[in-house]
Formats: structure tokens, sequence, C-alpha cells
């Protein structure tokens, strides 16, 4: 493809990793099944649902309480899955775009929330070369262990940052405690497909903060996700598994 001068126009470097994109792929169909490959999600899911709306309220503090505190608000989800988080967010009133680079997934999200009546704008492919523009609220769960490019890929989703805005985003931390539970035992289990993580593309909170100041972006809050036999998966200030932060552009 080309533009008007006849030259094909330069897209930023690729951040999605073909196998990765394929090993997702593979289980697109059981997204939503709750005890299948993707069960894991569906536990988690809940509790980053609640930081993502303690984070709404905090940062537009007009929408506390309300039932649709995005009404009116632009949504992208990256790395979306078949879903999961973006049905949720359409339900709290925002016009929700959804990106994965696994066709297979977009393919069942689609399908998914036709059923649900959510009307949301599925894509796949490179989110650097979809030419989506700005959003009021840009979340990526549990994908930047996933990229080629931390920084290029951190780079582009606050370039689709609109002003005021604010970013959700979550992650494995590289710790001892994660490999053994996040990769070692939950693969053993079954918790996870085998193979869906390698530990040293974990970063640790320290890195997260300089690859979010590096694009921009200051961090607003900063919590765990740690599990308990008592409470399960739950926020908590442990952050030795898991991470999830609000961020806004730096002032």
């Amino acid at each position: 493809m080309s533009d008007a001068t006849g030259t094909a126009p330069s897209f930023p470097s690729a951040t999605i990793r073909p196998h990765e994109a394929a090993h997702f792929g593979a289980q697109a169909a059981e997204w939503w099944d709750p005890k299948g490959s993707s069960a894991m999600l569906h536990r988690l899911n809940p509790v980053r649902l609640g930081f993502v709306r303690s984070a709404i309220d905090r940062h537009w503090s007009g929408a506390r309480e309300g039932r649709q505190p995005l009404a009116g608000k632009r949504a992208l989800d990256v790395g979306c899955g078949a879903g999961l988080l973006c049905e949720p967010l359409a339900r709290l009133g925002a016009a929700v775009t959804g990106v994965d680079a696994a066709p297979e997934s977009i393919a069942v999200a689609r399908e998914h929330a036709e059923g649900m009546g959510l009307a949301i704008d599925y894509r796949s492919g490179e989110l650097g070369s979809l030419g989506l523009g700005k959003f009021d609220l840009v979340t990526s769960m549990e994908v930047l262990e996933h990229v080629a490019d931390k920084a290029g890929f951190l780079g582009q989703l606050a370039g689709h940052l609109a002003p005021g805005g604010l970013m959700v985003l979550s992650t494995p931390n590289r710790t001892l405690a994660s490999r053994v539970l996040l990769v070692g035992a939950a693969e053993a289990v079954g918790a996870v497909p085998r193979g869906t993580h390698d530990w040293h593309d974990f970063v640790t909170p320290e890195e997260l903060e300089a690859l979010l100041a590096e694009a921009g972006l200051s961090v607003t809050e900063m919590r765990g996700v740690a599990f308990s036999p008592m409470k399960g998966l739950h926020l908590s200030g442990d952050m030795s598994l898991d991470i999830i932060v609000a961020a806004r552009t730096a002032r």
C-alpha cells in the first residue's frame, strides 16, 4: 500500500511476536469458557475490573458512583483477546475498540459481543498501523510480557492516549515467586497452557515505571495482584506476582 505520493507509509517497529499470536490464537475458541485454557484470566478479570473502576472514579471524579462512568468517552483495550475486558468497559458506557494480534481471537470477540448486544469495534494487527486515533482510556492487561519491543509498545499506547486521559496496565513481576507460581506451578496444574510465559520477559515495578516515564507517562497508582488460599486473587500491596498500574501523561 502507498500514499498519494506513491511512497509506502512508514509504520512503527513491529511489537507483535508471531509465535505469541499463534499461541493465543490456537486457544481462541476457549476464551469465554471459565474452565478452559483462559480459566486464570476469568479469575483475574474481576480483580482487574475493580482496579480499573476505582482508577476511573479517581481520575474523573465526576464519574464516581455512576453506573456508566465512561459515557461519552472512547476506550481502547490492546491485547484484548476475545473481549473479557472490552465488554465490561462497553457496559460502563464507553465506545470501545479492542485490538489483538490474533485474528482468531478477534473473530471470537466479535461473535460474543454480537450475542451480548454490544457494539465493540474489534481490530486485528499491529497497533501502530491501524490509525485508530486518541482515546480517553487505554488499557492493556497481561500483554507487555508478550511483546517484542516493550518500549516501542508502551510508546504506541501512550501515542493513543488523549490529553487528560487514563492508562491502566497489568503485567507479571520478575521475581522468584512469579517464576515458581505463575510459570512453574500454573503450567504444571494446567491453570495456564504450557509455553504461555517466559519468565525472563517479566518486568519489575521499577523497570515498568522507567518504561512508562520514557513514554511520557507518570504512574498515579501501583498495586499488586496477590493470591492467598482464603482470598484467592485480590488487590494487595504485595507486588511479588503481578503489578497493576494507573498512569497519565506526565505534566
